[in-house]
């Protein structure tokens, strides 16, 4: 079994921003259709209904029944709360999806040349992958784990020779240079961390 000593991680200046590139949008078409489908199935059952009704017809049960029980239960009833509970959280759900671009697995890339429609953008995993293999081309480490967000990039490596502050040097160097290579519209901020790696 070995035991790890673990050394205090560092944190290094962030990349300078390249010119400002908005995030994708995720078109979210399953909400979107499931909600046209649930108020398309509501608004015609309605029209049906006051169509019968307007032709001479009875009125469907199930909305004299939800009539008569809006007029008679109390606006502190627990069907009232919880149904107007759930419209709420539902309505919110929906301006939440609107206002908010989604798509956090895709990283836009920067764009140095004049504005046209074709846009870049790098999957999450990948800029974890690149930046893990340049970790792990760095002499002495053991092992490396990535992990990139919008706005930092966390490595933590396993040194299992070599002195660690000559590893920690060269890993910022070389992460710091593949930060730059991912050719990211916001570079993340590097947080690296390391841990000795001894026999037990």
């Amino acid at each position: 079994m070995s035991e790890a000593e673990a050394v205090p991680g560092s944190e290094v200046a962030q990349i300078p921003e390249a010119p400002q590139a908005r995030r994708f949008w995720s078109a979210r078409r399953i909400p979107a259709g499931v909600t046209a489908l649930v108020v398309l199935g509501a608004a015609g059952l309605l029209l049906y209904d006051v169509a019968a009704v307007r032709a001479g017809r009875p009125g469907m049960g199930w909305r004299r029944t939800l009539a008569d029980e809006l007029a008679h239960r109390p606006l502190d009833d627990v069907w009232v709360v919880t149904g107007a509970a759930v419209a709420c959280a539902l309505g919110l759900w929906l301006i939440l999806l609107a206002l908010t671009p989604g798509l956090r697995a895709v990283l836009p890339m920067r764009r140095d040349t004049t504005p046209t429609a074709l846009r870049a953008g790098l999957d999450r995993h990948a800029a974890e992958l690149a930046l893990r293999d340049r970790a792990m081309e760095i002499s002495g480490v053991r092992s490396a784990r990535v992990t990139v967000s919008r706005r930092r990039a966390r490595v933590r490596a396993e040194v299992s020779f070599r002195d660690t502050d000559v590893v920690r040097a060269e890993l910022d160097v070389a992460l710091a240079d593949g930060i730059g290579q991912l050719c990211l519209a916001r570079p993340p901020a590097l947080s690296l961390s390391l841990r000795r790696m001894t026999g037990g």
